[in-house]
């Protein structure tokens, strides 16, 4: 029997980890929901935090003030999971998005309340942005996805059946056929059990259109 390329292979379990201020995190969820039109996958979306990730760690100024200022979406997509079900990641991840990238939004409150009320939730679950009642249940989350990994990288961590890679780094969504190409390539060498870099120096930022 002809061995079969990736493309032809059925390919369903992915999860994607991400956190909402990430713009590099946001363009390559808008390349896996191009993906899910051409590839056979089923995306399940998980929370990481750069705040979780940076905790601890000696960071210039403005970026640990960045960071201590990040808790908030990602604490209330968790609260939210807990409180109302996993249904709400991936809307409440959409609405923030729009808000954080889109609009240009960097109110972190305002992108809270913008988005719970887009989805539906309560306006009260917005208190979770400074409450670490569910930190637990966010660093869990978190370490699932970068022990896969490890901690020298961000978001977005992607597995796919079990393999796991962080990025790719975009800086333009790719669409159709192209996105599934992207991906064939990208699992296809994150499938090497020997590949664990490739790299470049980045010269533009996102564009999400």
């Amino acid at each position: 029997m002809p061995e079969q390329t990736v493309s032809e292979q059925t390919v369903n379990k992915v999860d994607f980890w991400f956190d909402p201020i990430c713009p590099f995190a946001w363009v390559t969820s808008r390349w896996i929901g191009e993906v899910e039109a051409v590839r056979d996958i089923e995306t399940t979306w998980n929370v990481m935090s750069l705040s979780v990730l940076n905790d601890g760690r000696e960071l210039p100024a403005d970026y640990r003030a960045m960071m201590d200022d990040s808790w908030g979406p990602v604490r209330v997509i968790i609260a939210a999971k807990e409180l109302h079900g996993s249904e709400f990641i991936k809307p409440l991840y959409d609405a923030m998005g729009e808000e954080f990238h889109h609009e240009g939004n960097k109110d972190r409150a305002s992108v809270i309340e913008k988005a719970l009320a887009q989805t539906g939730l309560p306006a009260e679950l917005a208190r979770f942005a400074d409450s670490d009642e569910y930190d637990g249940q966010l660093r869990s989350s978190h370490e699932a996805g970068i022990s896969l990994v490890g901690q020298d990288v961000g978001t977005p961590v992607v597995s796919v059946n079990g393999t796991a890679f962080f990025g790719p780094v975009l800086t333009r969504i790719p669409r159709g056929e192209e996105a599934g190409r992207i991906w064939d390539a990208s699992v296809t060498l994150a499938g090497y059990p020997h590949f664990f870099e490739l790299k470049r120096s980045r010269t533009e930022s996102p564009e999400f259109n």
